[in-house]
């Protein structure tokens, strides 16, 4: 009777590095990553990529790193053989790389080359592993430092050739992983070439902005001046970095940068803090642009939980949450009232006339502002009329805009009506008014706008958002401070709805108590208020109640839980219903403002945190410089 076959046996070396490549080397960006990795580890001031046909052809990395003597070099390919352990313990990783699994794994399904020459040595050596099979090392010359090329990558696994992209993609992939770990090495060149277009070159910056430097090369020109510092230290962790404006946004969260000890990740904990410290500030659907590094002892942290070392566990996770929250909320309080320069450019571009055009009788025609349909003729433009009360000389249109908004600037504002009193402030001469971030206030335009003067240019305010943004923050900082002020109603009043939704919103009268709203049921689908917020007087209660539900169903306020805990999930779930709350306070469109109020609300915007952009993350206000507005009309 014959044995059974064994059904365990010992994989083959080359294919066992085959299968490590599958983790390791999920595209050619995956090589660039774990190649760049170890030009950084090796001390380089200098790193050159160079990609062709997506990174299927060809990908090569050239350092002045330390370089690998020819007895290094040869240990380097084999597997989990690494320099970066040299007491072996995982708790003190203080390097990118340090499985020893990226060289045997890249050289298992493409054809790997290295050339590389220490410091101090005569002639440098190299070595060729094509499908996993070695070479012998040869002495070759080599500049200081260390040359790496693959070609062919998976041909030796074609089937991961199905996987990859275009070459389009592919490239777009690579410059995706050089920029982030661009973002995190300031003081390194970064140079990456591929077939399509210029170049991408980041070089080396030092002083105390290099970091913001970098950010910006990566993150656009316009980051710096959109960017906040941020500077915390808490319990063994620091964080610091730029954080952009709310207003400063895109529509994707590839414009993130999270480094945690000079390592790029995207970890799930540090994106959740990122965005719950941006909840109320930016829209749902719309992304924050920032740089963030974390630093701690490396104890605190481990790295070796994925593959491809992209996120990490803390030792103290909830500490670290905290402590990223607070930071960017510190910054954007500092930040205030300012919002993103670029919509002040698009306002600018919005307004640009049209190139002149020739015609057959004058040669060229003015520019015009109306994009479609004839021009109208002077005497068809609308008049604008005086101010009530004003009884000055009477505004005659011209055909010029400038003449119009200067003239806009110079008539006496408008009109009447009441903000609370806790928006008055003490009368202040014009020249003082313009000398505030957010200037004098000249014109409400429409009912809705307030446009003011400064010193340098103008500024336009979008009344109703910045007054539901002060409306809001001053029912944060009450909740916060022990209980927000409630004023009783003379008569209760009775608002029906529909039986579920009286259900759902009676559950939670007890953490709407602490929000300054008072109801009990009153038969079946219909609530009884007692007490609203002081700061929502006037407010239709249907219309709040309607829109208290929608936050409780977008939120789920019925988990219950401390709402005195602001970073935690019912503190956020609190603010949530506190924003839908602050918009039936809040100034509304349509409302004539006196010169003074709208100077109140002015100097309210600048003392107050976040006024730069509204609840749903719109901005509040933009400024126009009147060095724009000059070129705007050719007068530079």
């Amino acid at each position: 009777m014959s044995a059974a076959p064994a059904t365990i046996r010992r994989l083959d070396p080359v294919l066992v590095d085959r299968i490590a490549a599958g983790e390791v080397v999920e595209r050619p960006a995956s090589a660039v990553k774990e190649l760049v990795e170890n030009a950084i580890d090796a001390g380089a001031r200098s790193i050159e990529i160079t990609i062709e046909g997506g990174g299927r052809r060809l990908i090569r990395v050239v350092d002045d790193g330390r370089g690998m003597s020819p007895d290094d070099l040869a240990l380097a390919v084999e597997r989990h053989a690494t320099s970066k352990l040299p007491d072996g313990d995982l708790s003190a990783i203080a390097t990118l790389g340090f499985r020893g699994e990226a060289l045997p794994s890249i050289g298992a399904v493409s054809r790997l080359s290295i050339t590389t020459r220490p410091e101090g040595a005569e002639a440098g050596a190299s070595l060729v592993v094509d499908a996993g099979r070695k070479g012998e090392v040869m002495p070759a010359a080599a500049a200081r430092g260390t040359r790496i090329e693959i070609t062919d990558l998976f041909a030796a696994t074609p089937a991961r050739l199905k996987f990859l992209k275009s070459d389009r993609a592919e490239n777009a992939a690579v410059g995706e992983i050089v920029r982030r770990l661009a973002a995190a090495q300031p003081g390194i060149r970064f140079t990456l070439r591929t077939e399509a277009g210029q170049p991408l070159v980041l070089p080396a910056e030092a002083g105390e902005e290099a970091s913001l430097r970098r950010l910006a090369s990566v993150l656009g020109p316009d980051f710096k001046a959109n960017a906040l510092p941020v500077d915390l230290q808490r319990e063994g962790f620091a964080v610091s970095g730029h954080v952009g404006l709310p207003t400063f946004h895109r529509g994707a969260g590839s414009h993130i940068h999270l480094v945690v000890n000079s390592r790029p990740v995207r970890d799930r904990l540090l994106l959740g803090a990122v965005r719950g410290a941006y909840a109320d500030t930016l829209a749902s659907d719309r992304h924050p642009v920032l740089g963030l590094v974390i630093a701690c002892a490396p104890d605190l942290v481990d790295v070796n939980v994925h593959p491809a070392k992209t996120e990490v566990r803390f030792r103290e996770p909830g500490l670290v949450r905290a402590l990223v929250v607070s930071a960017i909320h510190d910054a954007l309080r500092r930040g205030g009232a300012r919002s993103a320069t670029t919509g002040g450019l698009r306002t600018i571009e919005a307004l640009r006339p049209a190139a002149p055009r020739l015609t057959a009788h004058t040669g060229y025609a003015a520019p015009s502002l109306f994009k479609t349909g004839a021009a109208p003729r002077l005497r068809d433009m609308p008049s604008f009329g005086a101010p009530s009360g004003y009884d000055g000389p009477a505004y005659r249109p011209t055909p010029g805009l400038a003449e119009a908004v200067q003239d806009l600037l110079q008539a006496p504002p408008s009109l009447p009506s009441s903000l609370p009193p806790q928006a008055e402030v003490a009368p202040e001469t014009e020249a003082a008014l313009e000398d505030h971030p957010l200037g004098a206030a000249r014109a409400q335009i429409h009912g809705t706008y307030i446009l003011a003067q400064t010193r340098d240019g103008l500024v336009i305010v979008d009344q109703h958002a910045a007054h539901e943004r002060l409306v809001y923050e001053r029912l944060k900082a009450q909740r916060a401070a022990g209980g927000i002020a409630r004023q009783g109603l003379l008569i209760p009043d009775v608002v029906e709805m529909e039986p579920e939704a009286a259900e759902r919103l009676c559950a939670c009268a007890e953490d709407l108590e602490r929000l300054g709203l008072a109801l009990e049921p009153f038969g079946p689908g219909a609530v009884l208020i007692r007490e609203i917020p002081a700061l929502l007087i006037g407010a239709s209660l249907r219309d709040l109640v309607t829109d208290i539900l929608d936050a409780l169903d977008a939120s789920g306020l019925e988990e219950g839980g401390d709402p005195a805990t602001e970073t935690g999930p019912l503190g956020r779930r609190l603010d949530a219903v506190l924003s839908r709350m602050s918009c039936h306070g809040s100034v509304r469109a349509g409302r004539r403002l006196k010169p003074e109020e709208m100077n109140a609300l002015l100097r309210e915007m600048e003392a107050t945190p976040n006024s730069g952009q509204c609840n749903h993350g719109r901005p509040t206000s933009v400024e126009l410089k009147l060095t724009d507005i000059e070129r705007l009309f050719g007068r530079r």
